[in-house]
């Protein structure tokens, strides 16, 4: 059985769930980014307790299949830029049509609908809050960072950096200022 986990992002997110599963005593097979696959089904005052743990901790349980869909595709944009550098340089509609098992267009009108934003704006807004973590830590160049985010120069990080936040990433990083969003706010 798989479980659907809204707001299920990041390892540390991983980790509550799979402590809230053991709490109850519901055997785990696997967990990622907003999915918990179980080695069996829930009885339902298994479910309605779990539901009630989760919801404490800010998670929530999805059980209808476009809210599955969108918090997936989240999901995997989320992993790709913030967990998995590497893979950065994939076509994105590629990555989630395959993911999916969904034609691409089908995906994007369903989220463009449902979040009031496109994909593709997603996609900037969770690289832009990646490359304000990086510019925080003050460990990579601006350079490294536009390469790790698959930025074809300096020059499209800063302008997309300055649509979004309102600052230059140069400004950003002068005023020291560490005002980020949640991920799972975005």
């Amino acid at each position: 059985m798989k479980l659907y986990i809204k707001n299920m992002v990041c390892g540390r997110c991983e980790m509550a769930v799979k402590s809230e599963l053991e709490k109850l005593n519901i055997p785990i097979l696997s967990l990622k980014l907003g999915e918990a696959t179980l080695s069996r089904n829930l009885e339902t005052n298994e479910k309605l307790a779990l539901e009630k743990n989760l919801n404490t901790l800010g998670f929530e349980l999805l059980d209808d299949k476009i809210s599955k869909t969108i918090e997936r595709i989240k999901n995997l944009i989320i992993d790709l830029v913030h967990y998995q550098n590497e893979k950065l340089k994939i076509n994105l509609s590629t990555y989630l049509a395959e993911d999916l098992k969904q034609d691409y267009s089908s995906l994007s009108n369903l989220f463009s609908e449902t979040e009031g934003t496109t994909i593709e704006q997603y996609f900037i807004t969770q690289k832009i809050e990646r490359a304000k973590e990086l510019l925080i830590y003050n460990e990579l160049t601006l350079s490294q960072i536009a390469f790790d985010l698959n930025y074809s120069n300096v020059s499209h990080l800063s302008n997309q950096f300055k649509k979004v936040t309102g600052f230059t990433p140069s400004n950003f990083k002068k005023q020291k200022i560490v005002e980020r969003n949640q991920i799972d706010l975005l």
